[in-house]
């Protein structure tokens, strides 16, 4: 019986688990090890980082931090969760089992980015998915958008403030509307409808996309915008946690736990910004929390 089982090694689950270790706690990350920050080549907002920092070398770094207090690790994505008498039950896609007095749920949201294998290494030095994080990365850069109807316009119109060389490719051909496409005429951001047959990379550095019609589209960065973004919430509907209307977790905002009891959630499946620093924040609220819920239990 764990103290604490974390389902999602992620930047949120990480911090919580140097913490929940640094308290003794007995406790295990339960990790599929295919969250977004196992894609991301590279920070850029991160305090301390000013370089960038990728999201497999925060993970490694932060595994072998919580490991030192005795943390343990499992690869393995979670499929079932049930409340017991003694605490929770979580059950992994390999039929094993594992029982804790408290649960955090850390297993975060994945975007849906196209199959094209040349676009992977470049995700995060010169092709990004969130304007808050690598707008500044664009700035006064030639810009492609790769999305799909509304989401991509938007994107585009949003990355109008750093940039004012923008393509948007609409991939899928889905509707846009009309006041989306007369502010993207107002704003001179081209606007191409087709399917794209090929990311133009070098390695990490983008250059550009083939279309499905044999044009060839060249530029210094890249952004993707489909929507569609799956939030990993299934284990905490299986619970009777509340959500949010987008399916995002619903918590306290000074605890982290949600409305079900002993069952705490935090980073990028809680309802707000989704931001790596903001993540290590909700991990570290959620853990000082859990520990006081244990030693409360321990009277």
């Amino acid at each position: 019986m764990y103290d604490c089982l974390i389902v999602g090694g992620g930047i949120a689950g990480l911090q919580a688990a140097i913490q929940l270790g640094r308290y003794n706690h007995k406790t295990m990350v339960l990790d599929a090890g295919d969250g977004r920050s196992a894609l991301c080549q590279s920070y850029h907002n991160i305090l301390g980082y000013p370089d960038g920092v990728s999201g497999p070398q925060l993970r490694e770094i932060g595994r072998k931090q919580a490991a030192q207090y005795g943390v343990e690790f499992v690869i393995g994505k979670a499929e079932d969760a049930q409340k017991t008498a003694e605490g929770f039950k979580v059950k992994d896609g390999n039929g094993n089992t594992y029982n804790a007095k408290t649960l955090l749920l850390a297993t975060g949201v994945m975007d849906r980015i196209p199959p094209f294998p040349d676009l992977m290494p470049t995700l995060g030095i010169s092709v990004y998915v969130c304007p808050d994080c690598d707008g500044h990365e664009v700035k006064d850069k030639s810009t492609i958008v790769m999305g799909s109807g509304n989401p991509g316009a938007n994107m585009a119109l949003t990355l109008n403030y750093f940039t004012d060389k923008l393509t948007y490719v609409n991939h899928e051909n889905k509707e846009v509307d009309e006041d989306a496409l007369s502010a993207l005429k107002e704003k001179g951001i081209k606007y191409v409808e087709g399917p794209i047959e090929k990311v133009l990379a070098d390695g990490p550095d983008f250059k550009g996309i083939l279309l499905a019609n044999g044009e060839e589209l060249t530029s210094e960065r890249g952004f993707i915008a489909f929507g569609g973004n799956e939030v990993k919430s299934q284990l905490a509907q299986q619970l009777g946690v509340d959500l949010h209307k987008n399916k995002h977790v619903l918590v306290d905002p000074r605890t982290k736990m949600t409305n079900v009891e002993n069952v705490w959630a935090a980073g990028d499946l809680v309802a707000h910004s989704e931001q790596t620093t903001i993540a290590m924040g909700d991990g570290m609220q959620a853990s000082i929390w859990i520990h006081k819920t244990l030693l409360a239990e321990k009277g």
